[in-house]
């Protein structure tokens, strides 16, 4: 099986979120290995109001899953942790105690209703992801 290497962003804004990220991390590297991390970085939130602050991280991972395998299996992550609602899906956002995105997967472009690789807003339009981004590349 080939390997890919595959950049996540995670976010939380629920709870304690350094421990959220952490455990997502967790759940994440008993299917992948985690190659590297960046620091932890406090955002503001972006296209919704909220008074909880986000904490955010970006990781660099190597998987033989596809890209399709590995949105479930972060979904699946996302759901156990006990996330309600999928924005990709509810097209609203909201305070979440988990949420982990694909920005980029090799050097793939794929579409799809479910997934869109790369991640074009967070490569270049929110700023916390560029931080985030530029530290680990």
């Amino acid at each position: 099986m080939s390997q890919h290497k595959v950049i996540l962003l995670l976010g939380s804004n629920i709870g304690n979120q350094k421990n959220n990220i952490d455990l997502a991390l967790s759940k994440i590297s008993e299917a992948c290995t985690i190659l590297k991390k960046s620091k932890y970085l406090t955002s503001e939130p972006v296209e919704f109001a909220s008074s909880n602050i986000f904490c955010n991280i970006a990781t660099i991972i190597s998987t033989h899953l596809s890209p399709i395998q590995l949105l479930d299996y972060v979904k699946k992550i996302e759901i156990e942790m006990g996330r309600l609602t999928d924005s990709s899906v509810s097209k609203v956002y909201t305070d979440r105690i988990i949420d982990i995105d694909i920005v980029k997967y090799d050097d793939l472009k794929f579409a799809s209703e479910r997934l869109e690789i790369p991640h074009n807003r967070h490569l270049f339009e929110r700023e916390f992801s560029r931080i985030l981004l530029k530290e680990l590349i």
